[in-house]
Parts: C-alpha cells; structure tokens; sequence
C-alpha cells in the first residue's frame, strides 16, 4: 500500500481542481482494495475526505508541474514550448486581485490601453503580439473584453509563442488561460475581509461543502470598493458571485455545474496625455511621453460625465466519463456574455494643446455586448502502438460568437479643434467658455460643470463568427529519454459583419470608383495549424528541447471586440470610402530551443529559452485604398525561469525575458514603410521579475519583490514611448493559529511613479502609487 504524508502542514482541506479530484479517486481505489478490514470499518465519506486531505500536492508551493488542459499531453517539464503557471500561493501571497496583477509576475507580458474602438478591459501583449481575444477559461475561449477579477480563479496559465494547435485562431504571442475554483470533496471554509489605503475595502468568502461521497458544492463570493492611491477620482466598485456543483466524484462519471457572475460600476482613470514635443506632430528623434503637468493626481476627467460599467455571465456544464483507466471523454457547453458600458474622457491632444498647458477632454463612449456559445469535446489518455507509449489528446470544438457594438451621442456645445487651428484649447478657453471640454494641464478639476448633454446613439455594428473546428496532440515516447510532441489543429471560420443606423438600415460608403457600397461584409477562412517539439532527458529530472509551432489569424479574429490588425470585415479610410482587403489570415511562426529542470529533490524547477517568432504576412496597406497581406514582423528573444523552492523555508518566483523585436516589412506605402527596422510596440527588451517569501518561524513570513519593464513605445513609429521602471513590493504574515492568520502587503514600496499602460496615440495610463492592504483570512 502506498504510504501517506503524514505531515500536519498537509493535514488540511485543499481547493482541488477537478483533474486532481479525479487522480486522488485513482490513487485511493487500490488503497482501499488492499484494506478491505479497515474499509469496512470506516464510513466511505470519511475515509475519501481523509485521503484526499494527506494526498493532495503541497498547496503552499510555487511550483507548478502540469498544465489543466489536457492538450498538453506531457508534464510541463517534458513539454517543449516555454509555459509559466501562477499558482494560488502566488496570488495569494502577492495579494493579486485581478488579471493584471497575476500576470505582473511573468515577464515578457505588458498590457495595453483601451479607448472606444478597441475596449477597455485587459489588452495583454505577449512577446509583443496582441493577445486580447487569447484569454481561456478552463480551456475554452473567452473572447469578450473584460477587467477581469481573481477571486474565483485557482491559477493562471500563460503558453508564450504562437499556440494555434492548442488555442485555435489568433494566439500570435501566446494564450493565457484562467483555472476556476471547482467544487472538490471535503468541507473547507475560507474567508477574509482586506482594509487599505485609498479606502479598499475587499470581502471575499470560499466555501466547500461534500454533501455525499460523491457530490460536493462549491459558493466563491466577492465584494470590492478602492480608490487608487496616487490618482484623485478614480475608484473601482464590483461584486462576483462563482457557484460550482459536482456530482459523480470518485466515479467514473461525472458531471460539474459552473455559473460565474460579475459586475462593476467604476469611475474609470482617463490617463495622462503625450506632451507633443514638436507642433502637433510626434517626432521619432524626439520621442513624446506622457505629461502629468506636475501633479501626478491630476485627473483630467468629469466626475459627473464619466462612467464604466461591466457585467459578465458564464455558465458551463461538463461531463466527464473514464472508459478505463487510459480513457477519458470530456464535454464542455458553455454559454456566456459580457456587456461593456462607458463615456469616459481621453485626454486628447492630438491638437497640440498640452505645450499651451492645456488638455482637451475627448468623449470615447461605447455600448457593447458580446455572447458566445462553445461546444467542445475532448478525448484524451494513453495508447501503445509498435511498442511505443502514446499520451494523447483529441477533439472538436463548435462555437458561435456575437458581439453587437453601439455608443453614446454627447453634445459637448463646443469641440476644440474642429477648425483644423492648432491652438484650439488655449489657456483662454479652459473652463466655461468651451463648454468645460478644455481643462488645465496643471490644475484640472474633475467637479467641472459640464454642461453638455448625454444620448444613446443605437446606431452601431454586429460581427459574428462562427468556428467549427478539429485538433489532436501525442506525446510520444520513443524511449525513456527521448519524446517527439506533435499537435495539429484545422480550423473553418466564418464572420459577418454589417453596420446599422439607429432605425437597422443598413449605411453605405463610397467604394472603389465611387460606388456606392453596403457597409456588410462577409468571409470564410480555412486554416491548419500545428506544433512539433523534439525532447531529449538526459535525466529523469531534466530535459532539453527543440521545437516549432505555428498560428493563424483570420478576418475579424476578434468578433469585433478587440483590435483587429489582420483586418475588420469592412474597413474605410478617414473620408468614409470603402477600402478593399486581401481576407487572408496572418500567420505566425515560432521557433524554439529551450530546457527544464526540476533540481533540489524535485522542488525547483528552472527553464530557460532562446525563441524566433515571425509574422510573415502581417495586414499592410499597399495604397489609398487597398490592403494586402505582405507586411513582416519579428522578435528575437531568451527567456529565463525559476520557481519552487529553495529550502524548506525559502520560495522564490521570478523571470526575465529578453525581446528584440522589430518591423522587417511595413509594406510598400512610404507612411508604413519609413518605420522598417523599428521596435515592435508594448514590446519592451528587457524585462524581469522577481517574488520571493521566507518563513522566519511556523508562524511568521516575510517576502518582497521586484519588477522591472524597459522603456517601451507607444506605436511602430516609435514617437510615442514611457520610461523604463522598477516597482519593489513587499509582504509580512503571521498565523495566529490553524484558523487565523494576517497578512500586511505594500505594493510600489518606494511610490515609484510609471506608467503600466501606452497607447498608440493621445495618451498613457499610471499606474497607482504606493498601496497598503491589510488582510484577515480564516479558515475552518
């Protein structure tokens, strides 16, 4: 009989995810079989919850050994392609309470900024490549634009380098996949309420109840208000709720019920503007940064304007049936939407107004909702032919996906600009007599009685997609020190597209020659991606690999709701003419030689990658009115990586990534052309981080970090760009007892000021300045 841990840092309910549940019911089948005596003296429900309380992997470890989704069909140390896990104990110990702050501890990723066109909500750019619409929950695509929240996740999963054999389309950088909290056997009861600085104030509560040997539930609640330290104005309200039912627990079916609510209604920051050095123009000898007029805490905003809300619904089903031990057919339904709406004000000055030490307040409004319906059926396991071992992992995804975008009308009385004059929101203007729409670059005041008035506008855009889809991936083990990773993926998509007024009638455009041409557009595209990865083991404990793996982003990738850089359905240049498009998908290709080690008994492992990763047929305009795919794109870069633990009592989680990225090709129209050779936008070359925790006594912990991102620009032109930074944050906790423990965390210790956001034109966003959390957890 196996033998259990018996130490009491184990002797505790886990939050397992259901791939693990299912390990433990195998592990604990012939652990019964041989103590039939002392089964039959226990009640089963006893006898499973005590199990799976000493068998479950260290819950306090950074240290990640396998991914969630069963396409990965190795170990992540035997898989050839870079991966980095944030696992729970990370989130929790850096206090992360959204998205953005999980992925603050893995380099190589910077997030982009949103406006009205592309939404607001997590923009992640992942060596350099929009990843928006390559968020995964649980494995399936989660393609509406969200400010995503963590109360409800176990951990997050990032794939770098293009992943279509695992994602499907887009996934030019990589994918990111969030793994919920399900319900698990075992009752647990985990709480805590966290007071800051700023007037934070978060409550959340994760509870788990077995109700019988095979079913348990699973209720993730959260409550958050704050401010922003460092930024007048500003604050973040919302409240989740994250239900979870499973039934067949130890069987061999079973069957989890999944709903996830959230909303958020948000006073949202507006940025700070670029300085415009030259005229109105940005120069690349000279590049621009963003100009806070003195005052970081100046909002240049309207209190009474300005707004976002957010709601997000996402129910799943899943059944999962194991024919045999080396058999398992998996089925996720999903149903989920997500509404976006928001007037906020950018902080424009493409007039050149903020070297006059003014700031023309620019409306960007938008409404809009997105729903998406998947299908997806997995089988994966083991086989054996000719003598080799087979992991595998096949399936079919369907989807359908749907984003209807409209916005509001604001009459703002005045529109500084409009006549084309440079100086349009000078000093004379600010306040009243333009309508409050100019402000002081030095002193703005968010209390301004804007004067304006507010209407929904109905008219608007409808994309849809649909995908239908087949995959399949083997690890094959040629012998015990060399495995061969294969993965092929065909994908059929189609998207439609169609503007309408505000009575659905449909506008037209002038197209090629003048004619007149309905805004709708429609297209289908068919592609097949793959990745194939060589690994050799010198060691059990070590592998080196060689790999290559490919994407494809077809025509409206992103459903509209995202930047889509391979091409909407139906584009028009500035006057409104119809421009033509060549509808190919861009692809994507990687290239990669790297090596893992898990070292120290198993405890630590370290990763390291040298990577290519090439675009070869970005979307490019080749004259006024047509677009082709022959643009080129690049980066060349190593990547580094430690997590686990060093000894007993020392953690540590920390990367660095290095990026040269570049434009190889801008195509043939001098205004894309000019800028060949430069950096890649939100791409920048050096990047690291660092978080590490140290366990003075059982009951006491003290832990820091440390995360640095290069200068990075704003745009291809290389005109636009933020300074380089470094943000130390650090942590004490200490348990009470087994029910009580605290937590203190100082996030920006030194109140660096930097800026976590660049976009393209107009303006940057900073990130908050220092913050004090102070948390209260128990658990029963």
């Amino acid at each position: 009989m196996t033998s259990l841990p018996t130490d009491n840092t184990l002797i505790k309910t886990t939050r397992l995810a259901t791939a693990v549940g299912v390990a433990v019911s195998a592990f604990a089948a012939p652990a019964m079989a041989e103590e039939p005596a002392k089964a039959a003296k226990e009640e089963p429900v006893e006898l499973e919850s005590i199990y799976i309380k000493d068998q479950a992997v260290e819950e306090t470890s950074y240290q990640a050994t396998t991914a969630s989704s069963p396409k990965y069909t190795a170990p992540l140390r035997d898989t050839p392609r870079s991966v980095t896990v944030v696992p729970q104990q990370v989130i929790k110990d850096t206090n992360a309470m959204t998205l953005q702050d999980a992925l603050r501890t893995v380099p190589g990723i910077t997030m982009g900024a949103g406006e009205g066109g592309n939404p607001q909500g997590d923009r992640p750019i992942i060596r350099g490549f929009d990843a928006q619409s390559d968020t995964y929950l649980d494995g399936v695509r989660d393609v509406g634009s969200q400010s995503r929240e963590i109360f409800a996740i176990e951990s997050v999963e990032v794939a770098k380098g293009p992943n279509g054999a695992i994602g499907g389309r887009g996934a030019a950088g990589g994918t990111i996949n969030l793994v919920s909290k399900r319900a698990h056997l075992g009752n647990s009861l985990d709480g805590g309420f966290t007071w800051g600085s700023d007037q934070t104030q978060r409550y959340t509560l994760d509870g788990n109840y077995q109700f019988t040997d095979t079913i348990a539930g699973r209720l993730n609640m959260m409550s958050h208000e704050a401010n922003v330290a460092g930024r007048d104005s500003v604050n973040y309200d919302r409240w989740g709720i994250a239900p979870s039912l499973a039934f067949g627990l130890t069987t061999d079916t079973r069957l989890f019920l999944d709903y996830y609510h959230m909303e958020s209604d948000d006073l949202p920051d507006s940025g700070i503007p670029y300085g415009y050095a030259v005229g109105n123009a940005h120069t690349a000898g000279n590049p621009d940064q963003p100009n806070y007029g003195g005052d970081r805490s100046n909002f240049y905003g309207l209190k009474d304007r300005d707004f976002r809300k957010t709601r997000a619904d996402i129910a799943t089903v899943t059944f999962e049936h194991d024919f045999n031990e080396a058999l398992t057919v998996r089925n996720t339904f999903r149903h989920g939407s997500s509404l976006q709406d928001y007037i906020l004000t950018q902080p424009d000055d493409s007039k050149g107004n903020v070297r006059n030490g003014t700031v023309w307040r620019r409306i960007n409004s938008r409404v809009s909702n997105t729903t998406t319906t998947t299908n997806q059926t997995d089988l994966f396991g083991e086989f054996n032919v000719a003598g080799f071992k087979n992991s595998f992992s096949t399936g079919i995804e369907l989807s359908r996906e749907e984003s209807r975008k409209e916005s509001y009308s604001v009459n703002t009385d005045t529109t500084p600009g409009t006549s084309g004059a440079s100086t349009n929101c000078n000093p004379s203007m600010v306040g009243g007599s333009s309508g409050w729409n100019c402000t002081s670059l030095s002193n703005p005041n968010p209390n301004d009685p804007w004067n304006g008035s507010i209407a929904r506008n109905y008219a608007g855009s409808t994309t849809k997609g649909n995908t239908y889809a087949l995959y399949f991936a083997d690890t094959i083990e040629l012998d015990p020190q060399w495995l061969l990773n294969l993965g092929l993926r065909y994908d059929h998509f189609e998207t439609k597209y169609h503007a309408y007024n505000a009575d659905g009638s449909i506008p037209t455009s002038n197209g090629p020659g003048g004619v007149k041409v309905a805004q709708k557009a429609e297209d289908t595209s068919e592609f097949v991606t793959g990745q194939i990865g060589l690994v050799y083991k010198p060691v059990e404990y070590g592998s080196i690999y060689i790999s290559y793996g490919t994407s494809a982003t077809p025509p409206g990738s992103t459903v509209g709701d995202g930047v889509d850089t391979n091409g909407s359905s139906f584009d028009t240049d500035r006057q409104g003419n119809l421009l033509s498009s060549d509808m190919e998908p861009e692809t994507t290709k990687n290239y990669e030689i790297g090596t893992k080690w898990d070292l120290l008994d198993e405890r630590l492992s370290l990763t390291a990658a040298i990577f290519r990763t090439e675009k070869e047929n970005s979307r490019v305009q080749i004259d006024t009115n047509t677009y082709e795919n022959s643009g080129k794109t690049r980066v060349d870069g190593v990547e580094l990586g430690v997590s686990g633990k060093l000894t007993d009592k020392w953690q540590v989680f920390a990367g660095y990534t290095y990026m040269d990225s570049e434009q190889v090709d801008g195509g043939p129209m001098a205004s894309n052309s000019v800028n060949d050779g430069n950096r890649l936008p939100n791409t920048p070359q050096h990047s690291a981080t660092l978080w590490t925790t140290y366990n003075i006594t059982d009951k006491v912990t003290v832990g820091g970090g440390a995360f640095y991102t290069d200068e990075i620009y704003g745009n291809v032109a290389n005109t636009l760009k933020v300074d380089s930074y470094t943000r130390f944050d650090a942590m004490a906790a200490y348990k009470l007892n087994k029910h009580v423990d605290f937590q203190l965390n100082v996030q920006n210790l030194t109140d660096r000021i930097y800026y976590d956001k660049a976009y393209g034109s107009h303006f940057a966003n900073m990130a908050a300045g220092r913050t004090a959390l102070l948390s209260t957890n128990f658990h029963f």
